[in-house]
Formats: structure tokens, C-alpha cells, sequence
């Protein structure tokens, strides 16, 4: 069974870090451009960030440039988002995707294959 599956949420004071994980089972994510999206309450899903399957691409979404920083281990199954100086605006489900595309690309507006549960980011004092 195909699945990924999100980690590393919680809740975290104005400024402080969090450092999400997206693992995969049943598939090996080398071969997938790994997208981070999130969903806020009452608001549209939208993507955050993406890494290309060999890790030498990485797009941001404005609103987290400069804060946000997406890493990959392949030979850990495995994707990270580092969040650091987070806001309250912040908040939301964040969830990981995986798209099979070229090995040195990323982009968020793709369409993902495979999505995983989301896990919670809750930034207040």
C-alpha cells in the first residue's frame, strides 16, 4: 500500500520552529518531486513549498520564503520541512504530496498522485 504519511506538527509560540516529516512506505521517494501544502481553516489549500525527486530544485511560496526550508533524504524515505520564525498566520493542516516527474523539477500548481493525512501547525502565544 502506498502511503505518506506527515509527522512533526504541534503547537508553537510566535517565532519559535517546528520540523515537519513526510515519510513514504510502499514506494520509494526517489523518483517523486515531494510538494508541501497547507489548509487553513475557512481557506483554499496552498502550496507552500517542493523539492525535485534528486533535490536540486526547491520553490517557495512567498509567504514562507526566507523562514520555510524544504530538505530530502532519499536514503531515508523521507522529506523535511524546517519551519523557523513562524507566525500565527502560519496555522493550518499542513500535508505532503508526491509527484512522478522529471527528477530535476518541482512545482506546486502540479497535480500530486499521492497525498498524505496532514498533520497540525498551531503558532500562538
Amino acid at each position: 500500500q502506498l502511503q505518506l504519511v506527515e509527522s512533526g506538527g504541534g503547537l508553537v509560540q510566535p517565532g519559535g520552529s517546528l520540523r515537519l516529516s513526510c515519510a513514504a512506505s510502499g514506494f520509494t521517494l526517489d523518483r517523486y518531486a515531494i510538494g508541501w501544502f497547507r489548509q487553513a481553516p475557512g481557506k483554499e489549500r496552498e502550496g507552500v513549498s517542493c523539492i525535485s525527486a534528486n533535490g536540486g530544485s526547491t520553490n517557495y511560496a512567498d509567504s514562507v520564503k526566507g523562514r520555510f526550508t524544504v530538505s530530502r533524504t532519499n536514503a531515508k524515505n523521507t522529506v523535511y520541512l524546517q519551519m523557523n520564525s513562524l507566525k500565527p498566520e502560519d496555522t493550518a493542516i499542513y500535508y505532503c504530496a508526491a509527484d512522478r516527474w522529471v527528477q530535476s523539477l518541482c512545482g506546486m500548481t502540479r497535480r500530486y498522485e499521492y497525498w498524505g493525512q496532514g498533520t497540525q501547525v498551531t503558532v500562538s502565544s
